[in-house]
Formats: C-alpha cells, sequence, structure tokens
C-alpha cells in the first residue's frame, strides 16, 4: 500500500513540474500584444505599446521615377534630333517655295482693290502668272505695276502654282525685283538704268522697260549686279551654263525672227530670267509678264549665262 502511495505522489509531482515548464514558456506569447497601428502614409512603424521593436526599413530615399517625356524628347526624336515637328516642317516646306497666281483664261483682270468695283489696272492671259502674296475673301492680293492689286481667286479664272526657290537669297532678291515691275508696258529701246558701269542714267525712266534694261535694272537693285545694256553685250558677261543645267535666276538668250538667220552675238535679240518649270519672267511685245516659254521660243534658244 506504500508502495502505491509513493507512486502516485511523484507521478503527481511530475505533471506539476510539467505545467510549469509550459506557463513559462508560452505566458510571453499569449500576452504579447500585436496590434499594428497605420500611420497616414499606409506604412507601419511599429508599436509603441509593445517590446517588439519596429521594421526599419534601408533608407534609399524616395523612389525615383523617370521623368515622362516632353514632346521633344520623345523616342522618335531621341533617334533623330535635328528632325523638326510635322507642323514645322509644313511651315518650312512653305518657306520654301515660291507661289504665284495662274490664270485660267485671257485678259483677266487685275484691280486696284479687292472687288470688280475697283478700276483694272491691267490684265493677264491665260497661262501667265502674278506672285501671290495673300488671299482677302474672294480675291488675291498680288504686285502690279510696282503696286497692290488684286485678281480673283474664282476657280473658273485663277488657280494656285509653286516652284521651288533657290538656296541663293540674292537671287530669290533680283527675282523680287522683277516681281515689282510686272505689267510696266514695253517700250523698244527703253532708257537704261545705268551705262553699264553704274553710272546713272538721269532721263531713266521706272515705267519704261525692254528685255534688256528690264533685265540691268533687276540684277542691279537685287544683287548689285551691273549687267551692259544691250542683249548682245549682256550675253558676253556671267559663266556660260548648258541648256540641260538651267537653274532658277539663270539668263536665257534667243535669237528672234529678225536676227535668225545672223551670225555670232547678232544673232541674239532678247534675254529672259528663268524661274523653273519652264516659266521665265521677261517683257517681249507687251508688258512684263510670267509666262511660259513656248515651243516656238525654245526653238530660238542661243545660250544660258549665270551671274549668282
Amino acid at each position: 500500500m506504500k508502495k502505491i502511495f509513493v507512486q502516485i505522489t511523484a507521478t503527481a509531482l511530475a505533471c506539476l513540474l510539467t505545467l510549469g515548464l509550459a506557463a513559462i514558456l508560452f505566458s510571453p506569447i499569449v500576452n504579447k500584444k500585436t496590434t499594428i497601428d497605420l500611420p497616414a502614409s499606409g506604412l507601419p512603424e511599429g508599436d509603441a505599446t509593445t517590446d517588439t521593436p519596429p521594421i526599419i526599413l534601408p533608407d534609399t530615399g524616395p523612389e525615383v521615377l523617370p521623368p515622362i517625356a516632353d514632346p521633344e524628347d520623345s523616342e522618335d526624336d531621341a533617334i533623330d534630333s535635328d528632325s523638326p515637328e510635322k507642323e514645322e516642317n509644313t511651315d518650312s516646306e512653305k518657306a520654301d517655295k515660291a507661289t504665284y497666281v495662274r490664270s485660267k483664261v485671257d485678259g483677266l483682270n487685275l484691280r486696284a482693290g479687292p472687288g470688280t468695283q475697283y478700276s483694272s489696272v491691267g490684265h493677264i492671259n491665260k497661262g501667265d502668272m502674278v506672285t501671290l502674296i495673300s488671299k482677302e475673301g474672294s480675291w488675291y492680293r498680288t504686285l502690279y505695276k510696282n503696286k497692290t492689286a488684286y485678281i480673283s481667286a474664282g476657280d473658273s479664272y485663277t488657280e494656285i502654282f509653286s516652284m521651288e526657290k533657290h538656296e541663293n537669297e540674292q537671287i530669290e532678291k533680283v527675282i523680287a525685283e522683277g516681281l515689282n515691275l510686272l505689267g510696266f508696258p514695253y517700250v523698244y529701246g527703253a532708257i537704261r538704268l545705268h551705262n553699264g558701269k553704274g553710272i546713272k542714267l538721269s532721263n531713266f525712266n521706272s515705267g519704261e522697260y525692254d528685255c534688256s534694261s528690264l533685265m540691268q535694272y533687276i540684277f542691279y537693285y537685287g544683287a548689285d549686279i551691273l549687267l551692259n545694256m544691250t542683249t548682245r553685250t549682256q550675253v558676253t558677261q556671267g559663266n556660260h551654263v548648258e541648256k540641260s543645267e538651267i537653274e532658277r535666276g539663270d539668263l536665257i538668250f534667243f535669237t528672234n525672227s529678225q536676227r535668225y538667220n545672223k551670225t555670232g552675238v547678232e544673232r541674239i535679240g532678247h534675254v529672259a530670267l528663268y524661274l523653273g518649270e519652264n516659266y521665265i519672267l521677261h517683257t517681249a511685245s507687251d508688258y512684263a509678264v510670267i509666262e511660259e516659254i513656248s515651243a516656238r521660243r525654245w526653238s530660238y534658244y542661243i545660250e544660258t549665262r549665270r551671274f549668282l
């Protein structure tokens, strides 16, 4: 009996020791507060009411995102940073074009104002052109006889025609001088601006030109170049250009029916300023005009000279 009592007592003591050890080991987990408050940023900062230290992230600074590309910094521009935007290309193309108004009919009037109630200051024929300055309502603004003039913008009467400008600005200045003189009457043997050496002639009339005096005038004021007084002396100036290489701004020399059978420079009877696209600015038998070179005139071709 005594032996049984001893065994029961030993077993009870072992159970008590086991329960005590378990209480010691697991009491921190049961009693520990584990609530974590989130600050406004949404990131845990640790719990001040616990003994557990807060989680500390490495201080790498704020996240840096790649910048949003501006239009100028797009991938396409990075590949070719010199390429202008599309709209700029359009403006550039316009700047590189010489734009004209071309008549679709014969005897089309140019007027002093934008309307038929204004007086006629001249006319041009089918295929002839004047420079385009702007459009005002149903009229195009242009230059004629060194003044502002207007021509109908109606589709039945006119159309827009463009050609490439020359890269040499002086050539464009020479042409601009010629555009101012469109419409002035042709006068055979008109008094020249100067004597071929730059000395002005006192009886020069700025409203009368023949072919060679017109060229002398526009080259003098457009590029400060002194041309001689006649076609037969002008053709000896400048540099020869092959017919296949004629460019905007070159002077083209022709013969005519009266001089066709002569020889040498005596065959020269006419000069015109080449604009491009088979068009010339010149004055012949009526008035200064921009018109196409006809097949007949090409048959009279003699020489081309370049001055710029």
